[in-house]
């Protein structure tokens, strides 16, 4: 089962209707003791890092997510869950994040229109199970004001250029993240979703 976290911000129900229709079983969850049941874990967001850690921190999540991680299970963060799973952001503050992955959370240039928003390209840097059956240029549907940069150029699975390159997707292990909407990205998302359920089967 691949467990959706409810946190109080997220397309949730958009990401679960998603996973079912690649076949994936697929379940939102409210309360960190429900993980017991899961093979994977997709952490979803929308709204600004603060107030997304904030909810987390609440709810009781963060050291559910922190031990789920260091165990080696499959993690997958969409948009601003992408985000989190870094040490920090600069937005509206500065904030803390899950410290999974190495690295920031920035805004875009100044003299650029924000949120970021439509379809856009992605460019894989390199080959990964999260990518199979994704050709190179695929397009994916994007809503974001801040971007990711990672400490490591390694954690860069793949790429997109708006007023320059930056990383739309991250892996390290089993954590993995996605700045882009997969459940309303069409095929493409549909793909990935349904590659990150077959690595939470095989984990």
């Amino acid at each position: 089962m691949i467990a959706i976290v409810d946190y109080g911000v997220g397309n949730l129900r958009s990401v679960e209707r998603a996973c079912l229709r690649v076949g994936a079983e697929a379940r939102v969850i409210a309360r960190p003791q429900e993980l017991a049941s899961a093979q994977g874990v997709i952490l979803p967001g929308v709204g600004a890092f603060g107030d997304g850690m904030a909810r987390l921190r609440a709810a009781g999540w963060v050291p559910a997510l922190v031990g789920w991680a260091q165990a080696g299970r499959p993690l997958l963060g969409i948009c601003l869950g992408m985000q989190l799973l870094f040490e920090e952001s600069e937005e509206m503050g500065q904030h803390r994040g899950l410290s999974l992955l190495p690295g920031r959370v920035v805004r875009f240039a100044r003299n650029l229109k924000v949120p970021h928003v439509g379809w856009n390209q992605i460019e894989p840097l390199c080959e990964h199970p999260l990518l199979a059956g994704v050709p190179a240029g695929a397009y994916a549907y994007f809503v974001h004001s801040y971007y990711v940069e990672p400490a490591d150029p390694g954690d860069i699975l793949a790429i997109t250029d708006y007023g320059g390159p930056y990383a739309s997707m991250v892996g390290r292990r089993n954590v993995l993240g996605l700045q882009f909407h997969p459940e309303k990205s069409q095929e493409v998302g549909l793909r990935m979703l349904a590659n990150f359920a077959a690595m939470a089967a095989q984990a």
